[in-house]
């Protein structure tokens, strides 16, 4: 399918510089750019290579100034990343869904399937599961017995969804997530660690989406929530009976400790751990591999481990460069020090 430069700008309510008959009918990145493909630049680094991509058309913000002539057919927008994230979005809609109960699924009587909804070949649909309208639930997933899934969610083949869970709409889970395993609860005797048995859920909000092989543990009582537009990215760890709070975002590796509350529109990087028991406030940025021992209020961006500002922590780690030199230095002042205090004691 083909669209033309008019086309695209009406839909972005963006302004055409070139062809506006120009069509493409992929995507491309803008260095790898070739006829026929639409790109995009959002980034300043990448600046030079509008001036000799190949592809038909490029999305630019409204302030970029040329310094050169190009060849590409422009469609200036106010965020050149957030308009083509709209394309994107437009172009998976379009693909054909599949739908039906493969014959080699295995869906409970007592369950509920909504309209619209694809189950694949050796998916697991457990006892009295209500899934609502326009599911995709691809092969070897497992849904529980009593779990409640809103509508349009697309579950990947080995996403897990343990008893009882509650998962809302528009909700994606990525192969290999595992959503309602046991939280992380032992009580220790003098003969081991006696298991505390989880008798909670988890409940995960609207526009939820969870990368692969991510966890979310069930509470030991009540519920471990992820609330609305959170996205998880792989490899992340939330433990049971935590909160964490709309909007917010975690890359890879993310680790949250049980019990601990996260506020709305937080962002953590890579790798970044948090303590159990705390609470970080709304609008909390952590860097990568950032350590959170205490609790952390709103606004604030912190790095390193234990966390600090980064202001702090970049003069810190000017000095902590130079301390092989430092050390050298001390040693050498103590040795003269002694050769004085020496030298002193003999004209004594």
């Amino acid at each position: 399918m083909e669209f033309s430069a008019k086309q695209i700008a009406e839909y972005l309510g963006g302004k055409i510089e070139g062809n506006p008959d120009a069509s493409v009918h992929t995507f491309s990145k803008i260095e790898e750019g070739k006829a026929g493909a639409i790109s995009f630049l959002a980034n300043a680094k990448y600046t030079h290579y509008l001036y000799e991509t190949a592809s038909s058309i490029v999305l630019v913000n409204n302030d970029v100034v040329l310094e050169h002539p190009v060849t590409a057919t422009l469609i200036r927008v106010p965020n050149a990343y957030e308009s083509v994230a709209h394309l994107l979005q437009l172009y998976e809609s379009m693909k054909p869904r599949k739908s039906g109960i493969d014959p080699l699924a295995f869906v409970s009587p007592s369950a509920k399937i909504g309209e619209g909804c694809y189950i694949g070949a050796f998916a697991f649909v457990g006892d009295n599961v209500v899934i609502g309208n326009g599911c995709q639930v691809y092969p070897h997933a497992y849904i529980g017995d009593g779990v409640t899934v809103g509508s349009h969610c697309i579950l990947y083949p080995h996403a897990t969804v343990y008893y009882g869970c509650r998962i809302g709409n528009n909700v994606t889970l990525h192969s290999g997530s595992v959503i309602g395993a046991d939280g992380f609860g032992f009580a220790p005797t003098p003969e081991g660690y006696d298991k505390i048995p989880q008798i909670g859920i988890v409940t995960i909000e609207d526009n939820v989406e969870i990368g692969a092989n991510t966890c979310v543990d069930r509470s030991t009582m009540g519920s471990t929530f992820v609330r609305k537009g959170v996205k998880l990215d792989n490899l992340v760890q939330i433990a049971h009976n935590t909160d964490i709070g709309e909007n917010t975002v975690m890359s890879a590796q993310v680790g949250i400790a049980g019990s601990t509350k996260i506020g709305q529109w937080c962002m953590f990087g890579g790798q970044a751990g948090v303590a159990g028991h705390i609470t970080v406030g709304d609008k909390v940025n952590l860097g990568a591999q950032a350590g959170v021992t205490g609790s952390v209020k709103s606004n604030e961006t912190l790095i390193g481990s234990p966390v600090i500002p980064p202001t702090n922590y970049f003069k810190s780690y000017a000095i902590f460069r130079r301390l092989p030199d430092m050390y050298k230095t001390l040693s050498r002042m103590e040795k003269e020090i002694q050769e004085l205090k020496a030298q002193l004691n003999k004209n004594e």
